[in-house]
């Protein structure tokens, strides 16, 4: 459920806050990770790791649920709580907004301690420079967002393609002079949605009052987490997404974001191999696995990707399968006959 959470960043981010409504709709949402990460994660992941998860989520006021299979969850602005569901064993726990912070900083700790644990000793290290004579790099965002080729029905609504590409590359160098990051973003827009950008709205509010007004949905989920840690500049790029994807006109009712990695000279890898060394914390040891042969046909790459010496890391998307503008408070009440797990 987290992870469906993360993925609705891809939604918020672009919603402006509206006025309150109530909606119900059903969700699929899916993070696929390439090349060995993504090998295993279909191994042993399972259908829902292959085709994504659909969720029912139902808002009313400032309570939202949502439900997938024998789990679910409760988010509570006003309590500022999360009650998390085992439909199945007829339990929920209780999580407060502050504690789910306190997680958040133990997490990145843990994901950055692991990412430096797994970097390869340099053959010849360098000599040490005088502290504080050691410059900190700077990075640039550059953000284009043009009108893709691509138009389909979407939830029964009629959508066209828009692609939002970002760039994050060191201060005044190019991707190919000192590698950075890409994320491309296709979006599939509709005319204005009330109900659907309200339930943005609500997710964008939760993530500010839990994680910070930029990263809090991706930060939702431990996958994403440790992406960051990897990849700390997709940050920037989440920012500039934010900030300018508010321009676009209309509701994102299927959007996937594609996060690309640009090696630096001298350290490109395969489009094949594993995105980065560590990156395998994320399935814990069974993400270590390298090198298997493959067989299988690779996905054609974002466009981002096609370069030499890029890496397409993870894909996420969110889709909008149906949409109810209507909800009732028995909606998002706790399901009868659940109990507190102690």
């Amino acid at each position: 459920m987290r992870t469906s959470a993360a993925l609705g960043l891809g939604l918020a981010v672009l919603s402006p806050v509206l006025l309150r409504a109530d909606v119900k709709t059903q969700e699929r949402t899916q993070v696929k990770f390439e090349g060995a990460i993504g090998r295993v994660v279909n191994m042993f992941g399972g259908k829902n790791a292959r085709d994504g998860v659909v969720s029912a989520v139902a808002l009313k006021g400032d309570r939202m649920i949502s439900t997938s299979g024998d789990t679910g969850q409760i988010i509570d602005l006003a309590e500022e709580k999360v009650y998390d569901l085992d439909l199945k064993g007829k339990t929920y726990t209780v999580v407060t907004f502050a504690e789910m912070r306190r997680r958040m900083q133990e997490a990145v700790a843990k994901a950055e301690k692991d990412a430096a644990a797994a970097k390869p000793e340099p053959e010849k290290p360098e000599p040490e420079k005088p502290a504080g004579n050691q410059p900190k790099k700077e990075y640039e965002v550059d953000f284009v967002i043009t009108d893709g080729t691509g138009a389909k029905q979407v939830a029964g609504l009629a959508t066209k393609e828009s692609v939002a590409t970002i760039t994050v590359r060191e201060k005044g160098k190019t991707l190919d002079e000192a590698g950075g990051l890409v994320l491309e973003t296709h979006l599939w827009m509709t005319p204005t949605v009330p109900a659907l950008q309200e339930l943005n709205a609500f997710r964008q509010r939760y993530a500010e009052k839990v994680y910070g007004p930029i990263m809090g949905q991706a930060a939702a989920s431990p996958n994403m987490t440790q992406a960051l840690a990897m990849y700390p500049q997709m940050t920037d790029a989440m920012a500039k997404l934010a900030a300018e994807g508010k321009k676009l006109n209309g509701t994102p009712l299927l959007t996937e974001m594609i996060f690309v990695v640009a090696a630096p000279p001298g350290g490109q890898r395969s489009q094949q191999a594993e995105p980065a060394p560590g990156l395998g914390g994320l399935l814990g040891g069974l993400g270590r696995m390298r090198g298997k042969k493959n067989d299988a046909p690779a996905a054609a790459p974002a466009a981002a990707a096609a370069a030499p010496g890029r890496t397409q890391v993870l894909t996420t998307t969110t889709e909008t399968l149906q949409i109810t503008p209507i909800a009732t408070d028995a909606d998002v009440a706790l399901p009868a006959g659940l109990k507190l797990k102690q």
